[in-house]
């Protein structure tokens, strides 16, 4: 139970965390390289797999992954860019900021029912699934939506100028 309550005040660090950063990005440009590479980072994360302790039956796989999938719609809809200054900005949405909470809380609610039926080790490998699962579409969504926008406000552009 200690763990789940220290992993539960990390996760709502990292949400915190998540909030500003998001905050922070709509003042930028956006580019392809800052909506590519936090999927490529935390895919660093599945070397805890080669740990028995972590691994997941492929039940546990395919409803994590599910799941994932399903919140990232959520995401996806809140992600949205526009163009100002002849730049593409990620537009600041305040249901994102609601949407980030509410995934915590329902992250942490499933942690506390589920840690009492599932191993925790196996149960952190399920939630890494889950937010692999959700940042993958989520981030291939933002992507698409980008290169559209770019096509827009710049016509025909090579793949070396956006990356």
């Amino acid at each position: 139970m200690d763990f789940v309550i220290i992993t539960s005040i990390g996760a709502i660090c990292v949400a915190i965390f998540a909030m500003f950063v998001r905050m922070k990005a709509a003042k930028k440009p956006a580019n392809a390289k800052k909506i590519i590479l936090p999927p490529i980072f935390m895919s660093t994360g599945a070397l805890m797999f080669i740990f028995p302790y972590f691994r997941v039956t492929p039940l546990e796989l395919v409803e994590a992954v599910v799941v994932g999938m399903l919140f990232s719609i959520l995401l996806i809809k809140t992600s949205k860019f526009e163009k100002r200054d002849n730049q593409i900005y990620l537009k600041r949405s305040k249901a994102f900021m609601y949407i980030l909470i509410g995934l915590l809380i329902i992250r942490m609610a499933g942690k506390l029912i589920l840690s009492s039926t599932i191993d925790y080790g196996q149960l952190s490998g399920m939630f890494w699934i889950l937010a692999f699962g959700m940042i993958v579409p989520w981030r291939i969504a933002m992507y698409i939506n980008f290169r559209k926008l770019q096509k827009e406000l710049y016509g025909s552009i090579s793949t070396k100028k956006t990356i």
